[in-house]
């Protein structure tokens, strides 16, 4: 068939009955019409009752046959999915054809709900296919005259951006439109939304009725049986060419349900015992066993690595998708899966990450991953430990094996003790979940008041729980500094000058604590008291204060405390730098990352580790390249550029490391404000507001490169910047190995309350995975990374709008 051809069924030609699918009604039913010695008040939300469909065929205004009705249902949402046939053939029917629908409430007075009716043809006198969303006229029994009074249609001047969805979606399912599965993924959800907010907007004065028209290989036309045609038909003498829509298409088949229910019975497990994949199998299951974590399985995949589970317990990796195909509502399916669990090849710490996840909701798999979680040493949960708290959320109770295991591990550990009471604390705002966590905190409470393992006596144990309450206080009194020199009118010295005056004078219990205090943001630190001479304000519209601390041996360390702003997003962004300077290190690449402590101890308020540095905005203005600045810490006259050579490798391998990790992360609105640089040559990025893609600014590159880090390196055609590039393609394929951990830690946090991933959280995962090109392998990233780099190098705009944000920043 040719662009040009137009294929065709003639309706006088097609010898079927004429059928359709009356699917549900949309909208909330109206109040019965109230007695006047009725004081009752239902509300519209409440309105319940008994409906059935009454349908009925008019042609030329003139009832056709009998009315059918649908089966009764009894309470919403009303949903009848039920297949009318009509007596009538498609080729009986005339131009002006219509079919009226009218519900009929069996539960409350006249019992009329409404009406609506629907031509067969359009203007064009084509048959019309698929769903149809009828307005109902409310009382008003359905009119087959023609014209009639209870058209169906919405007026166009009525028709929203909801009902050009919806046609698009008629089309996608009879496949018209390709599919995509995560994008189609995220559509569905963008346009549950959109329908949640025509819904606010009109109100509920409005009741749908959908029906689902027959549909056929082509599209039909009206022409009356035995008219003089000129064309040829398209259709040969033979019926059996004439091809129709199978409504039930993408719905449960019974007979094939009972078939695979059958198939993966357990009186075929002996059978199973010995079936060894062939070689096509095999290379299925692998390729299965590679999908990212987020990878919905399909009907054929579940079946195939069901059928072979036996052979699998060996493969530690096919644990996960093989729980992911059990059908855990067969109660003989589930418990042979148990079972099988626990035989299995014991899975790696990262893969009972995703055994917490949402999808996971069988408590006995979550106690396994937690067991799993049990081989893992301090410093690898205190990594994960954010997640966890966050996969609080998906236990089936609040008293669950997770939290047990959690508070069991902080008992034994001052540090994993300190940060989970802080991020428990911090969860206690949301009203949803605010039990949960608090259970988990009161039993942390009640077992550090207990002897806990290595605390000799209650006391010492009461004493040790007294400390961590002891960083609350600290944090409340910091609060009422911030709110104190706030108020103070004046520039940013008369400020700096009140907080001196506030820790020296009336809060003079600061400079020197009665006893140390655990550091919140390092609690094997103990803090004495705060510097009042060497602490200071940032000038910013939050007036952010940067406290000098003494500690216990003698030193001292620098905290920035904020209040006014939600650093949540940047805690867990300095979570997954230091977890990637982990990972890369564990290969033997060490990129000189500078991972800082960040503790969010309220929904706005929070701790940041102070490092020493100068952003790379002030560096160019006041020694015009980077260079030159390093030039005057680590000058050699013999060395590249004039700096050490150890302070240039440094620089280059942290542009590398956070070059990679801002891409993979999506970190957006990057300036030369918030990218810093340290006097050993360690460049690192700090304010972390916008990830996973999200950026103000327009057209961004895909990563923070300028021109000054490549003049830096000795320009585009130098040796070092040749190693950059090397540098970022090794630590790409390495962080790429570890995708699924990484995954799972952001699909753990999808219920939290971050800003950009609780805006969208499939939405931003799926970004995250986009960005490791799981579809490539190591050679072909490396070229991949590698163009990455050349189109960041030379992105035009980006410079464009640095400058014009440096000038902001100028006249500001």
């Amino acid at each position: 068939m040719t662009g040009n051809e137009f294929r065709f069924f003639l309706s006088c030609d097609i010898n079927l009955p004429v059928t359709f699918r009356v699917d549900r009604l949309e909208g909330h039913l109206p109040l019965p019409v109230k007695s006047p010695n009725s004081e009752s008040n239902v509300p519209t939300e409440d309105r319940t009752g008994e409906l059935y469909v009454e349908c009925a065929l008019y042609i030329d205004g003139a009832q056709f046959g009998l009315p059918t009705r649908t089966r009764l249902e009894s309470s919403g949402p009303y949903c009848w999915n039920e297949l009318i046939t009509l007596t009538t053939k498609y080729r009986d029917l005339t131009a002006q054809s219509q079919l009226t629908f009218t519900v009929w409430d069996v539960s409350h007075g006249d019992g009329l709900v409404g009406g609506a009716t629907i031509l067969l043809f359009n203007r064009k006198k084509q048959l019309k296919t698929g769903k149809q969303k009828l307005r109902l006229w409310p009382g008003k029994e359905a009119d087959g005259a023609f014209p009639t009074s209870t058209p169906g249609k919405v007026p166009r001047h009525e028709r929203g951006e909801l009902e050009r969805l919806e046609k698009l979606v008629n089309k996608y399912e009879r496949g018209q439109i390709p599919r995509v599965d995560w994008l189609d993924r995220l559509t569905f959800k963008t346009m549950e939304k959109i329908k949640e907010r025509e819904s606010l907007k009109n109100g509920s004065s409005h009741l749908y009725l959908v029906v689902d028209f027959c549909s056929f290989e082509h599209r039909v036309v009206f022409q009356e049986s035995g008219a003089n045609f000129l064309m040829p038909s398209p259709i040969a003498s033979t019926n059996d060419i004439v091809i129709v829509w199978d409504p039930e298409v993408g719905k449960i088949n019974p007979s094939e349900h009972k078939q695979l229910k059958l198939a993966r019975s357990l009186t075929r497990g002996v059978i199973d015992r010995d079936l060894k994949p062939s070689s096509n199998e095999r290379k299925s299951i692998q390729r299965i066993l590679k999908y990212p974590p987020t990878r919905t399985l399909s009907g054929d995949e579940r079946q195939l690595l069901w059928k072979f589970r036996f052979s699998l317990m060996s493969e530690k990796r096919a644990l996960t998708k093989f729980l992911r195909c059990v059908e855990w509502s067969d109660v003989q399916e589930a418990k042979q899966a148990l079972e099988l669990m626990g035989k299995w090849e014991m899975i790696d710490v990262s893969d009972a990450l995703e055994l917490l996840s949402p999808v996971f909701e069988s408590e006995e798999v979550r106690a396994y991953a937690v067991s799993v979680l049990e081989r893992a040493d301090d410093e690898e949960l205190e990594c994960y430990l954010l997640q966890l708290v966050q996969a609080l959320r998906f236990e089936r109770s609040d008293k669950s094996r997770l939290s047990h295991f959690l508070v069991q591990r902080a008992l034994r550990n001052i540090e994993l003790a300190s940060f989970l009471r802080w991020y428990v604390a911090v969860e206690l705002y949301d009203p949803a979940y605010a039990k949960r966590f608090y259970c988990t905190y009161e039993i942390l409470e009640e077992n550090m008041m207990k002897m806990a393992a290595g605390v000799n006596g209650e006391e010492d144990g009461f004493k040790l729980w007294q400390s961590l309450v002891r960083q609350t206080e600290l944090t409340a009194q910091l609060c009422s500094i911030t709110r104190d020199v706030r108020n103070v009118r004046g520039n940013t010295q008369k400020k700096i000058e009140k907080l001196r005056q506030l820790l020296s004078g009336l809060l003079s219990e600061l400079t020197y604590f009665d006893e140390p205090i655990r550091s919140p943001l390092a609690p094997g630190v103990l803090i004495t008291g705060i510097v009042p001479s060497e602490s200071s304000i940032f000038k910013s519209a939050l007036h952010p204060l940067r406290l000098t601390f003494r500690t216990a041996n003698g030193g001292t360390c620098k905290i920035i405390f904020k209040k006014g702003d939600d650093i949540r997003q940047d805690q867990l962004v300095v979570q997954m730098v230091s977890l990637m300077d982990r990972l890369l290190k564990l290969e033997n690449l060490d990129l000189h990352l500078t991972p800082y402590m960040v503790l969010a101890t309220g929904q706005d308020e929070g701790m940041l580790e102070f490092i020493p540095s100068r952003s790379l905005a002030q560096i160019l203005s006041e020694h015009r390249s980077i260079v030159s600045y390093l030039q005057k810490f680590h000058p050699d006259d013999h060395g590249p550029f004039g700096i050490t050579a150890t302070c240039l490798e440094t620089f280059i391998k942290s542009c590398a490391g956070y070059s990679v990790i801002t891409y993979i992360l999506g970190i957006g609105d990057r300036h030369l404000d918030n990218l810093l640089l340290r006097d050993d040559g360690r460049l690192f990025h700090v304010d972390f507001g916008f990830i996973l893609g999200r950026d103000p600014k327009p057209f961004p590159p895909p990563m923070k490169l300028c021109k000054e880090m490549v003049e830096a390196m000795g320009g585009a055609e130098s040796q070092y910047y040749t190693r950059f590039k090397s540098y970022c393609c090794e630590a790409y394929n390495i962080l790429r190995k570890s995708s699924n951990l990484i995954l799972n830690l952001f699909y753990l946090m999808a219920g939290s309350n971050i800003p950009d991933i609780a805006s969208d959280p499939e939405k931003g995962i799926l970004k995250l995975q986009e960005k490791f090109r799981l579809d490539l392998d190591d050679e072909a990233s490396i070229h991949f990374f590698q163009d990455l780099i050349n189109e960041s190098v030379s992105a035009l705009f980006p410079q464009m709008v640095e400058t014009i944000h440096r000038w902001a920043q100028y006249w500001r």
